[in-house]
């Protein structure tokens, strides 16, 4: 306990933190009014937090190792924790050696060939249906959703998401018939089907994760669009043809930085010259930097959260023009803490489909998530690309105003699980 608690003491200013340990004695950590308790439960998981604390961490609370006390829930601890890293040079000092390997490890884990981006794909997106069901909004977008007001609930701001994206991709309204719209990284096909129900382009979604496939099939055909809104399980650099929009949603990150050059010039040559390229990622607000161990071993095998530099070089290199960026702040954290809500509140439908551990890791990798965008340097970025910049207008007022006719057409559903729990 001797290294936890010297790095507790420095890092944790608000609390109060109480750590009971094993043995029950006591620790406390902080000022404040509410204390947040936490038990470990032997006589290992003290020294195996401090070792690695982002690591040591996470498995501590999947194995059981490290208790939250009610009221409080792991989200509170994180939540907690991070804020004060904020202020106190962060949770962990790591030597020039350690993070030299971890530099490595990490690039390394980026080099995403075919075979290995697919089975890096199928590890985190092809848990069952049932289980993203739980958590997900009622089109099952599984990427920053848009709040205009932080009071909307999470399906009006995922339809908010989609206006905003329709906007900028400048699918004009009774002209976009016949056009064809390339949505790489897919997902459950919510942004296909939303762009041909309101605007009648044709769209291909493809995707390296098979059950996301197969449901978008399911959705397509039941909507009766399925010549028009075709979803196929395949990598980005074997599509072929030529496409008058291309978005790209959550998928950057799955590429690797060693990869950019590669995937923009692929792009390049899919798109029409008079074309626009609308690219949503998550974002760092600084340089170039590392995917943490305990992501890359559990939840993201081969991702990487690109710096604007990085992308902006590779758009430079490959020939394009960047024609709009906006960085989008606070907007995941609202989402990641509604995933996190309704995930808890289907606990034990989670549990019966998988175990206790995949419940906890899922709860840590949300909330840990939420506070990187909260307190950490997470954002998202929108970055609008063309070949011809004639492709834009003059100024960007367009976009507002399409997103919000968009945004008026449609009424938010309400989540049918959320009925379910009110019963």
């Amino acid at each position: 306990m001797w290294l936890l608690n010297q790095m507790l003491k420095r890092v944790v200013r608000t609390g109060p933190l109480i750590v009971i340990d094993h043995d029950g004695h006591v620790y406390s950590y902080g000022t404040g009014a509410n204390p947040l308790t936490i038990r470990l439960t032997d006589k290992g998981a003290a020294m195996h937090i401090a070792r690695d604390p982002r690591v040591g961490a996470g498995e501590a609370y999947m194995d059981g190792r490290m208790v939250v006390e009610p009221p409080h829930d792991i989200r509170d601890f994180i939540l907690l924790v991070m804020a004060n890293a904020k202020t106190s040079g962060g949770i962990d000092h790591k030597g020039p050696v350690r993070k030299l390997f971890g530099q490595i490890a990490s690039r390394a884990d980026q080099f995403n060939q075919r075979a290995k981006a697919s089975k890096n794909v199928v590890h985190h997106y092809d848990l069952t249906r049932q289980f993203y069901e739980q958590f997900l909004d009622e089109d099952r977008q599984y990427t920053m959703a848009y709040f205009r007001d932080p009071a909307n609930t999470l399906e009006r701001a995922q339809l908010d998401k989609k206006a905003l994206i329709a906007a900028k991709l400048r699918l004009e309204p009774g002209s976009a018939e016949g056009m064809r719209v390339l949505d790489i990284g897919c997902g459950w096909g919510g942004l296909g089907l939303y762009l041909n129900r309101h605007f009648g382009c044709e769209v291909l979604g493809v995707s390296l994760a098979p059950d996301q496939v197969k449901f978008a099939q399911e959705r397509a055909a039941a909507a009766g669009v399925a010549d028009k809104v075709k979803f196929q399980l395949i990598d980005y650099r074997d599509v072929t043809g030529q496409f008058d929009r291309i978005t790209s949603v959550g998928m950057i990150e799955h590429v690797g930085a060693p990869n950019f050059a590669e995937y923009f010039a692929k792009t390049g040559d899919l798109l029409d010259p008079d074309g626009i390229m609308l690219t949503h990622t998550i974002g760092r607000t600084g340089p170039p930097g590392t995917t943490d161990k305990w992501t890359r071993k559990y939840i993201f095998p081969g991702g990487y959260i690109p710096a604007m530099s990085e992308l902006v070089s590779a758009l430079e290199k490959t020939g394009w023009e960047v024609g709009d960026v906006e960085v989008l702040r606070y907007h995941y954290a609202y989402t990641l803490a509604e995933w996190y809500r309704r995930a808890t509140l289907h606990r034990d439908e989670i549990v019966a489909l998988y175990d206790e551990r995949l419940f906890r890791m899922w709860q840590f990798y949300l909330a840990g998530a939420e506070q990187s965008f909260r307190h950490g340097g997470m954002v998202n970025f929108h970055i609008q690309s063309v070949k011809r910049r004639s492709a834009l207008p003059m100024t960007r007022d367009y976009i507002s105003h399409e997103a919000a006719r968009l945004a008026a057409l449609d009424e938010a559903p309400r989540w049918h699980l959320e009925r379910e729990v009110a019963e």
